[in-house]
């Protein structure tokens, strides 16, 4: 695999998971259409932002311990699914949420199966410092 390649692997699920952090953060944003006071507004932004928060606590700790980020975005999407089943949204929202974040999930798995065998030939992996 060329260096670019393993490059790559490395930053796609980081950027991935950036990126569906900031999607989160977007259904945020419908507190604003309602009419409520600054406290009341402030409050439900902050708890719309949970699940952002949640992510990016998650990715923080998967940074440079892929296998962290495997099962924990595993298990976000499973719960995903398990809590807000029968809720009444369409198949394309489960798809939407959980299967990204088992693409982030997946992607994790093979940053840390590249950095497993970077260590076994004996190279630097990437992200390495």
């Amino acid at each position: 695999m060329t260096k670019s390649a393993r490059g790559g692997l490395f930053w796609a699920p980081r950027i991935l998971t950036i990126l569906f952090a900031l999607f989160l953060s977007v259904f945020a944003l419908d507190v604003f259409a309602e009419t409520k006071g600054f406290l009341e507004t402030v409050t439900a932004v902050v708890l719309h932002l949970v699940p952002t928060f949640l992510v990016v606590v998650l990715l923080v700790f998967a940074w440079r311990r892929e296998l962290i980020g495997v099962i924990a975005f595993a298990g976000l999407a499973i719960a995903y699914v398990v809590v807000m089943w029968g809720r009444g949204f369409p198949w394309v929202t489960y798809v939407m949420i959980s299967g990204a974040l088992l693409v982030i999930s997946v992607l994790f798995l093979l940053s840390w199966r590249q950095r497993l065998r970077a260590r076994t030939a004996g190279q630097q992996p990437p992200g390495a410092a």
